[in-house]
């Protein structure tokens, strides 16, 4: 031991940087050599701070690696003392029944159903990053004669938008067209998609779900064969690579269940994995396109639920096209180690929160293929159950997530609270916050009325924050979103014109959290 410990501190160093984070950490507490190394080193704390925060690094060499570290490290810092008050209001000109989100690059995308419109724009725009802006009027998001639009994709990270369209109600394809320009995408294999002979054969119009990841486009729709009961319908999905081939035999179908009117709910898992989630989570490698998805393992649920999926803000790197390029940042939410963030839908009186490492999808081992995980071997350790007696808005990025909190029993008005579950938050939040890592008990039940469920017990740690130097009017908040620099906030007004405001996470602010719970 001592002929190592009398290494050169760089050779020490070198062979330090080859363990995992953890490992790294373990190593300065056994002795003093090992701790001068990491202290002296930025590369060791910049390999603990970039795992610790569940981040993939986008290697700059023209930054220091000193001040990468302190980037990272004032950015983590800078979540825990969040000024609520706006950076920038938007006026935003939105109809009934319009279907917004925050998309990468901190874009607002619009879809309108019933009137057939869509915008997109940059909310803060930086010199780094593409930014688009367009707006489509009746009729322009496709132009196929007697089409009808079903659903719509925008993904500004690869210019691309997917028009999901039913010609005489009928046949269905989906477009694959530029964001910043008319025409067919540069990087697309054809101008559509095409839907598989049994799909078109038997597609329900009226429920239809269009996501994309990187090189993937999948559609989930219910069956509408004539020739089974209500009792018996069945869901199918769709996956495509849309930058090789417009057809596919990627397809997943199975019986809709709890009596769902909804296609299945999934989400992409990074650029090969895919979470099905019907009773319980089915995971699904689409590693190869020229066959149907293969599953990898089932997470059985405790009980059954119908669950929806909150939909994610994808800040992941996944390719080196000079669209991504222009919006590409020092570091990335690393897809293994990220939350996903399911509530429990059809509840009256109470919101019923499932938030889930992604870890556990990917520490899979050879002899867990293709079976079922009971929840107990699972779920306690890699989810954080939450139950409310009141209605919340709520959004997830990479390892945080933002909800709103009432302030009084009438539930009229909020702030906001911020749950970090990142490990390196919980080892070292630097006096901010409140630790969480002992186990919480919740009862989740399927039914209205709260008849039949289930008390379960869960531990997966995190830091609490309360922020509660402003309060908002619940009544008037549409939606709120977080990516990995802002939060943003759609308010309601009288008007058509509603309100957009945005709250950017600087390193440098001066206000301080205002309280902790």
């Amino acid at each position: 031991m001592k002929r190592f410990l009398s290494l050169a501190e760089e050779l020490l160093s070198y062979i330090l940087s080859l363990l995992p984070y953890r490992d790294i950490l373990r190593c300065t507490s056994v002795c003093r050599t090992f701790r001068q190394t990491y202290l002296s080193s930025s590369e060791l704390q910049y390999i603990v701070e970039i795992d610790g925060q569940r981040l993939i690094s986008n290697t700059d060499h023209s930054i220091p690696i000193s001040k990468r570290l302190q980037l990272l490290r004032d950015k983590a810092h800078a979540w825990f003392k969040v000024d609520i008050h706006p950076l920038k209001m938007v006026r935003i000109t939105r109809s009934r029944g319009s279907r917004d989100k925050i998309a990468a690059g901190g874009h607002f995308c619009s879809w309108n159903p019933p009137r057939d419109t869509a915008m997109i724009f940059p909310v803060l725009s930086k010199p780094s990053q593409q930014s688009i802006r367009r707006n489509w009027l009746p009729g322009t998001l496709c132009s196929a004669p007697h089409s009808h639009n079903l659903d719509v994709f925008m993904d500004p990270a690869q210019n691309l938008i997917a028009v999901a369209y039913a010609v005489d109600r009928k046949t269905v394809y989906i477009n694959l067209g530029a964001l910043d320009g008319d025409g067919v995408h540069p990087q697309a294999a054809g101008e559509k998609l095409f839907l598989s002979d049994d799909s078109e054969n038997s597609f329900d119009m009226t429920f239809v779900r269009l996501k994309g990841f990187g090189r993937h486009i999948a559609l989930s729709h219910r069956s509408n064969d004539e020739n089974r009961t209500s009792l018996d319908k069945v869901w199918q999905l769709q996956i495509w690579d849309w930058k090789y081939s417009t057809a596919s035999s990627s397809i997943l179908s199975g019986a809709i269940p709890n009596g769902s009117i909804d296609p299945v709910e999934f989400c992409f898992l990074g650029n090969n994995r895919l979470l099905v989630i019907t009773d319980n989570l089915n995971l699904y490698s689409i590693e190869d396109m020229s066959q149907p998805p293969k599953l990898l393992a089932c997470f059985l649920m405790p009980i059954p639920l119908k669950l929806w999926c909150l939909p994610l803000i994808d800040d992941i790197g996944y390719g080196s096209q000079p669209h991504m390029q222009a919006q590409a940042t020092m570091c990335t939410s690393d897809p293994t180690h990220r939350l996903i963030c399911l509530t429990v839908a059809f509840t009256q009186f109470s919101t019923q929160i499932f938030i889930i490492s992604t870890r556990i999808f990917f520490d899979l081992d050879e002899t867990a293929a293709a079976i079922s995980i009971p929840w107990q071997h699972w779920g306690p350790s890699n989810t954080r159950i939450f139950r409310y007696p009141f209605h919340l808005k709520i959004h997830i990025n990479g390892n945080r997530v933002l909800h709103t909190l009432p302030v009084d029993m009438r539930d009229s008005q909020f702030i906001f609270q911020l749950l970090d579950f990142s490990p390196l938050a919980v080892t070292n939040r630097r006096g901010l916050g409140r630790v969480v890592k002992e186990p919480s008990t919740a009862y989740i039940t399927a039914d209205t009325f709260d008849k039949f469920g289930e008390s379960l017990t869960t531990s997966l740690p995190y830091v609490q924050v309360v922020f509660s130097n402003r309060k908002f009017d619940f009544s008037r908040l549409r939606v709120v979103w977080i990516d990995k620099d802002r939060i943003y906030m759609l308010t309601r007004s009288p008007s058509s014109i509603d309100r957009l405001e945005v709250i950017d996470v600087q390193s440098d602010l001066q206000s301080g959290v205002v309280s902790t719970r």
